[in-house]
Order: C-alpha cells, then structure tokens, then sequence
C-alpha cells in the first residue's frame, strides 16, 4: 500500500524572520517596499532566506491589507509591432522596482476592442494603467479617472486634461515628420512620396509632412500620398500603387518603419534600387531598421525609455507625487540616418 505524500505547510514571514535572524516587521517592510529604510547586507539576508525557504508573499492579503492589486495594465494596439514591446519593456523595468505586476491588452487599433479593455481594466481594479488608444478620447477615460485609476496616455500630439488629473506623454510626430521630409528636400528631392496608416498618429504624420513642403515653398501633390495601415503588407501595397504612376517618386517617406520594410521589397520587386532609383526613410527606429538591406533611415522614438517616463509618471501619480491637475510632457526624437536614403 503507497504512502500518502504529506503536503509540506508553506513558508511564512515567520520562517523568514527566523532563518534570517531578524523581526517579522523588517521582513515586511522588504517585502512592502516602504519608506523604512532597512540597511543592504539585512535586505541581502532576508532576500537570501526567501529563497532558501521558496517563500512567496500571498498577493491577496496584501491587497487587502493595503487596497491596492499591486497591477498596472498596458493597452496597446499591436503587439505584434516591434515598437511596443520595447515600450512595454521600459513600463516593466520601472514596475519591477515598485514590485508590481503587469497585464497587457492588445486592441488591433480598434475602437470597441478599446472600449472592450476599458470596461475591463475597470472592472479589475488595477491600481493604474497606460495606454496608446488610436480612437478613444480623454472623456472614455473619465470613468477610470472617477474611480482613482490613474491614466498615462502615449499620444502623438500635445493633449490637455481638462479638469480631470489625466496624463499624457507624447513625440511631436508634426515635427518629427516634417524634420524627416525636410531631410529628403535637402536631398534634392521633390517627389516625394508619404505611405501612412489610416489611424493613430496616421493624421499628424500626414501634417508634418505637408508643413515640410510649405516650409520649402514646394507644392504637396496629394496624389503622392496614400493610406493603408500600419503594417508591411500596408507598405508593400501602397508602395506598389506608387510604382503606377508616372514619373515615379523619387523617395518615400513611411509613416513606420514596417510600412518602410514594405516599401523596400516592393521596390526590389519591381527591379529598382534603394536609394538610387528610389530613397525611403521610416519612423520608429525599430530594432530590425538597422538589419535590413540596405539599413534604414528613420525617425527614433526611444520607445523603452517612453515606457520607462510613462510608467515614472504613473507611480508620481499613485504614490501622491504628482500635481492635482494632469500633465502634458513632451519626450524627444531624433532622424537617424542610414543607407536608404
């Protein structure tokens, strides 16, 4: 007859003190992360005898000792584009110091799917969240707001609050158009061609771009711009379309660096040449602009060090650091240039 395996008790705060030498009160402020300052060989010592025992703090009496999940959500709208786990990276690198957790949504840039996370995040009372929402307005977030959820928003422009303690952190993308088409003109090109997605930062992208026309003195030809979305495949059709017309355009600036990775193999396809039958410059500076053949010129985002701020922001706000009213922080770019143009 098999003996019963005897389920072993879990370690508690109490088995920490003691292996560690010290009170169960100094474990709890290493474990809560509080203002009590506890020296670093102690730290060292109590961290040494969770491992020792596998202690795991219990997540739910912590919440309801403190009313806080210790969770923050990220909504995002495509995980599949390059720019937003290095983003998500730099949220998860701060959240980490503050011992918290993450959950991430992914809404396809879609408006009910937005919706769809909001009521969600709501209703898992998380302790705050950040978002890149390419539809919704600062009103779709007042809900949140009224019941303390704090909100950093990515945006593409400058966003005022109103009177609701909202915060925004954004790229001028006008401005960063407008500096990489400007780049193109001084290049000596004049058909220049914008491949854009249809949403998102789509509209402001299509702005700087026409703002660096102006600023020259150079008419927009508005056949020279087209939409698809925010994707390779998006980048190859409209790239595609562009090769159609006669005479062709002589660069192309994409409004991200996936659309410009399409443009490059639809180029390629038709037996031209990059930059020499056809210049492209992208936005993003996602890692893969610096693999492709020939390397991209594009706009950088520093896209982990915007999760990093986005995520410093939250925090000021959840820990009582923050002003009453909502901020609007304006984060940098750079045009960093490589073979394609």
């Amino acid at each position: 007859m098999s003996k019963k395996h005897k389920r072993k008790s879990r370690p508690t705060q109490t088995d920490v003190a003691n292996l560690a030498g010290v009170s169960q009160t100094t474990v709890s402020h290493v474990l809560n992360n509080t203002a009590i300052a506890v020296p670093a060989e102690t730290r060292a010592r109590i961290l040494r005898a969770m491992d020792e025992l596998g202690y795991v703090p219990n997540i739910t009496a912590r919440s309801l000792r403190t009313n806080k999940t210790y969770t923050l959500a990220t909504i995002i709208p495509d995980i599949t584009n390059p720019f937003y786990p290095a983003f998500q990276r730099g949220i998860q690198n701060v959240a980490e110091q503050q011992d918290y957790d993450l959950i991430m949504y992914n809404t396809d840039g879609a408006s009910e799917k937005e919706r769809k996370c909001l009521r969600s995040v709501g209703q898992r009372r998380v302790d705050g969240v950040i978002a890149v929402l390419f539809n919704l307005s600062a009103r779709d977030l007042f809900p949140l707001l009224e019941m303390n959820i704090p909100v950093v928003r990515l945006e593409a422009a400058p966003k005022k609050s109103g009177e609701y303690a909202l915060d925004n952190l954004y790229v001028d993308n006008v401005a960063a158009a407008e500096t990489a088409v400007s780049y193109l003109i001084g290049r000596g090109h004049r058909r220049i061609a914008i491949i854009v997605g249809q949403r998102g930062p789509g509209r402001f992208r299509i702005q700087g771009y026409c703002q660096a026309f102006l600023k020259h003195n150079l008419p927009v030809d508005e056949g020279l711009i087209r939409s698809g979305d925010f994707a390779e495949e998006g980048g190859y059709q409209s790239t595609q379309a562009l090769l159609e017309l006669s005479p062709l355009p002589t660069a192309i600036f994409a409004a991200n660096d996936l659309m410009a990775i399409g443009a490059i193999t639809a180029i390629r396809e038709a037996g031209l040449r990059v930059p020499d039958d056809i210049a492209v410059v992208g936005f993003d500076n996602i890692p893969t602009a610096s693999l492709v053949d020939p390397a991209l010129t594009t706009i950088a985002q520093y896209q982990e060090e915007l999760g990093r701020r986005a995520a410093e922001m939250l925090f000021e706000r959840l820990n009582g650091l923050a002003p009453e009213t909502g901020r609007c922080e304006e984060m940098p770019f750079q045009l960093i240039v490589r073979e394609s143009a």
